[in-house]
């Protein structure tokens, strides 16, 4: 599309210009104004500490946090900075991607569908893995194309060095070589590739780029698989209420026209073909092979297994281009103007709090309680500190300090990955020590002081100090409990 042509399109779709203007623009100012998130922190605390993978995930995110950071500095906007220009890449090879699929007119669509979602915000302003694993996975798709469709072999190593990298990511990833054998089995036109050596070289090289998740998960009795696998099989119960919590969580980061209307598309596709996979078109089945999978078997799951909203993120990148050639203008615009609601909404939230959030999964108030426990922390220099909220305020204190602040394995429980750093307790054996504990409910304060018990069993004696209080506009939005905790006993006071 030419200069003209884009300037044409841009007087009839006004609404459209608009909505993606004002969403490009909350993004830009939320980058500026959005506090340090746990994950943020805890991503960097990877970077920190560079091993071949971690505990709880690859260590691709690590990658990215570690070289933005190596060249601009360690600063909270230069995290966010990462996950945004790399959503930015996404949404770039997405586009190109749509355009090997469809016509210019229908990839554009597919681009107005994607880019106001709420997922692409997330994806934005949160470090997680799904940052790298969405930029990985696209490419992937990008690469296959070539090779399958174009015949061009070089493409298919290229492919399976994405397909390593995505899977450095994010374990997701193993839906994509499960993807392409779907596809080659069901396509009766490209069943004959399954007997050349190129798919098989595909994998072949995503084995190799995988091979540090591999080998660290070897040297450490492949704790990272089991924590993913039967290490969550704790959760399972049936739960068929939990179906609509899906629904509705992906009908919030999707917004509700594009994720109902793929919905409907889905099932009038399933209606059309049936069991006739092949006689899907060779190009919607390859789509629909790295869509369907992942979408529907987290779907499946999800009655008795809650499933987090980012799992079926890289889905959508093959779903939504297979989709949109079924959306009208009518929709998109829709699409726009809810897109634009929910941003407003969220910049409320963000700017002025004037909902509380329940959780240790919130932006508000970390920066100030790093500072006020850097205080408490002078008065006591000889002291480590801790933490016991699974990794989230070891997490922010870590990135904020210049020392090692730990996790709840001081007090004999799994602490993720702070478990496989500093991991020698004994060397602080006799010590003082800090301990901070976030509230996360404010006025129900039960739970964290019962941390006091848990504390007792490892040291000698524990006193409360003045709570770190964090405030926004003068209102209480955090609060986080203090103990000095005296003469640490790693094997348990007694034992």
């Amino acid at each position: 599309m030419n200069i003209a042509d884009l300037s044409a399109w841009a007087k009839v779709n006004r609404l459209v210009v608009a909505a993606l203007l004002i969403i490009f623009s909350l993004r830009i100012i939320f980058t500026g104004v959005m506090g340090l998130m746990p994950q943020d922190a805890y991503y960097y605390f990877y970077s920190e500490h560079p091993a071949l993978s971690y505990y709880d995930h690859p260590p691709a995110i690590a990658w990215l946090l570690k070289a933005f950071t190596t060249v601009l500095g360690k600063e909270v906007f230069v995290i966010k900075l990462a996950d945004t220009v790399t959503t930015l890449l996404t949404l770039f090879c997405f586009y190109r991607l749509a355009r090997l699929f469809t016509s210019r007119h229908v990839a554009g669509k597919a681009l107005l569908l994607l880019f106001p979602t709420l997922m692409i915000t997330i994806l934005s302003l949160v470090s997680t893995p799904d940052v790298p694993l969405m930029l990985c996975w696209t490419l992937t798709l990008l690469c296959l194309y070539h090779a399958v469709f174009r015949g061009k072999k070089m493409w298919w190593i290229w492919a399976g060095v994405m397909m390593g990298l995505a899977f450095d990511s994010k374990y997701t990833a193993v839906f994509l070589p499960f993807g392409l054998l779907l596809f080659l089995v069901f396509s009766a036109q490209y069943r004959r590739l399954l007997w050349s050596p190129w798919p098989w070289l595909c994998f072949l090289f995503m084995a190799l780029l995988s091979s540090p998740v591999i080998i660290w998960n070897l040297q450490n009795d492949l704790a990272s698989f089991r924590f993913q696998s039967s290490g969550r099989t704790g959760g399972i119960a049936f739960r068929p209420l939990d179906i609509l919590g899906v629904i509705g969580h992906q009908a919030a980061i999707l917004l509700p026209v594009l994720f109902f209307g793929l919905m409907v598309i889905l099932y009038k596709t399933v209606r059309k073909y049936g069991l006739r996979i092949a006689a899907v078109p060779p190009k919607k089945l390859f789509l629909l092979c790295f869509f369907i999978p992942a979408f529907a078997g987290f779907f499946l799951i999800s009655g008795i297994y809650w499933v987090k909203l980012n799992w079926m993120m890289p889905a959508y990148i093959s779903g939504i281009i297979w989709a949109s050639a079924y959306f009208s203008h009518k929709y998109i615009r829709w699409q726009q103007v809810a897109a634009v609601i929910v941003h407003l909404a969220m910049a409320v939230e963000l700017l002025f709090y004037p909902v509380p959030v329940n959780s240790d999964d919130v932006w508000m108030g970390w920066g100030q309680m790093a500072g006020a426990v850097r205080e408490v922390r002078e008065q006591y220099p000889e002291d480590f500190v801790f933490s016991a909220d699974s990794y989230k305020t070891s997490a922010v204190l870590n990135f904020y300090f210049d020392e090692m602040v730990y996790g709840e394995n001081i007090i004999g429980e799994p602490a993720l990955q702070f478990d496989y750093v500093n991991t020698d307790l004994n060397a602080l054996k006799g010590r003082n020590a800090l301990f901070v504990n976030s509230v996360k409910e404010l006025g129900d304060e039960v739970d964290e002081k019962a941390f006091v018990l848990r504390l007792k069993a490892y040291f000698t004696s524990v006193e409360a100090l003045p709570p770190v209080i964090s405030k926004r506009g003068g209102k209480v939005v955090r609060k986080f409990l203090v103990y000095r905790c005296f003469d640490y006993h790693p094997e348990g006071v007694g034992k």
